[in-house]
């Protein structure tokens, strides 16, 4: 009996800042891991976009898709995603033609509504009030350029026009579902930090979807993944994620914090349920635990694809979490694990 294929998995770093350390050091840390995810059959290394954020640099988000795409040679490198938003569709389609036409084939486009930063911040990229509200048209003429030029189009993408970059809808709402399904677009969901509308934005997807770019609906799951040699050292290595997010409740986000032993000695009870409520679309722990629950996690929710994130402290420790990730993929690939293999 031929063994169905593996269910294709994925990356998404945010190019986390950690506590002592530099924007510089994060970024060549973000290299490392596209190079480690590459080697170790991700499909996908996807970059975020964040302004106004001293714990994040991935900000000029194409650029470090340049670089990251120039340092690899097969994986697929994209966004997931730009805030399209704060920007000029015809820009975003300049620059990522231009990364379509330097690595062919190798180019994904996420898209999302939300600023991706502070009010105060979403005034200094000069965004307006009504920008989200323009979305859905800004991704259908951010579409146009990429589609080969008609004659006698006034505005044409150099590069860009005929590339056809593949562009994925990004949402943790109904919103993104209902239009990823009518623009017929593979669709993201963002349940590593915003799982509330998981289950409800699948069904509208796949209940509403109609074919467009794609014929078939293609659902994208995010998990955060805090994979380690023991539970205890996978829960210790989350604390540092867990403690971010806190700060930020708190509004004072910063770089990503050390992990700690306990986390109630630097975050109350009600901090710690929130973070934990948040979080919850997370596999955290042994290879075996995380196994099980990622088995759990792709048994109810039938993905078609997995994109797997976590901020982690230590840079060696977070290489070790995505290649247990990797390894636990392949193994339930080879079992009954995946939807793939049900």
């Amino acid at each position: 009996m031929t063994r169905p294929p593996m269910l294709p998995y994925s990356l998404l770093d945010l190019s986390p800042i950690p506590e002592g350390a530099t924007a510089a050091d994060a970024l060549r840390n973000t290299v490392d891991l596209a190079q480690h995810a590459e080697r170790l059959g991700y499909a996908r290394f996807w970059l975020a976009e964040h302004h106004n954020s001293t714990g994040i640099a991935s900000a000029a988000t194409a650029v470090v898709i340049g670089q990251v795409a120039a340092r690899t040679s097969t994986i697929r490198v994209g966004a997931g995603g730009i805030m399209l938003p704060n920007h000029a569709p015809l820009v975003i389609a300049e620059q990522f033609g231009t990364l379509e036409t330097m690595f062919p084939g190798r180019i994904d486009l996420g898209l999302g509504r939300a600023p991706g930063t502070d009010p105060v911040t979403t005034r200094a990229l000069r965004r307006g009030a009504d920008r989200s509200d323009q979305f859905p048209g800004d991704v259908m003429e951010l579409m146009g350029y990429l589609r080969a030029a008609e004659p006698g189009q006034k505005i044409t993408a150099v590069p860009g026009a005929g590339t056809e970059v593949p562009v994925w809808m990004l949402g943790s709402s109904l919103f993104g579902a209902q239009l990823a399904a009518h623009l017929g677009l593979p669709y993201a969901f963002a349940s590593h930090f915003a799982p509330d509308a998981l289950e409800e934005a699948i069904h509208v997807y796949r209940g509403s979807f109609r074919p467009g770019a794609i014929r078939r609906p293609h659902f994208m799951l995010a998990v955060n993944i805090f994979a380690a040699d023991t539970d205890a050292e996978g829960a210790r290595i989350r604390t540092s994620m867990q403690q971010g997010f806190i700060n930020l409740r708190r509004g004072a986000a910063g770089p990503l914090p050390r992990p700690v032993e306990d986390l109630s000695l630097v975050a109350s009870e009600p901090e710690i349920r929130m973070a934990n409520h948040q979080l919850r679309i997370s596999v955290t722990g042994s290879k075996a635990t995380v196994k099980d629950r990622l088995a759990g996690l792709i048994e109810v929710l039938q993905p078609d694809e997995l994109i797997l994130t976590g901020h982690i402290h230590d840079h060696r420790a977070r290489l070790r979490s995505f290649e247990i990730g990797a390894e636990v993929m392949a193994e339930l690939a080879a079992g009954t694990g995946s939807r793939a293999a049900s």
